[in-house]
């Protein structure tokens, strides 16, 4: 494997840590919608501010509300879990098609 192959994987490897880890975020923010949350929390402003923006989106696009249940999370999720292994494969497919 020549160094561009290896750069190409290692990219791959950061792009899949980020992703994984803003999932933990979208999961700990649906965990946390469950309960009354003190909106001054900084931990809660910190959750909705990294997910806000991305979940309105969504929730504009798809309204996913069901009974009072809003299921935007789950589909920011699976959304999530789909860009990670299209970008895993074509990176993949990029470095070791050299």
């Amino acid at each position: 494997m020549d160094m561009f192959a290896s750069l190409l994987v290692a990219a791959a490897r950061i792009v899949n840590l980020a992703i994984q880890l803003y999932i933990y975020v979208v999961i700990a923010r649906a965990i946390v919608s469950w309960v009354s949350p003190d909106p001054y929390n900084p931990i809660v402003r910190f959750l909705y501010n990294l997910t806000d923006p991305v979940l309105n989106r969504i929730r504009r696009v798809l309204p996913l509300q069901f009974g009072g249940l809003d299921l935007s999370p789950l589909a920011l999720i699976f959304g999530l879990y789909l860009v990670m292994t299209l970008l895993n494969t074509l990176i993949h497919r990029i470095a070791f098609g050299m």
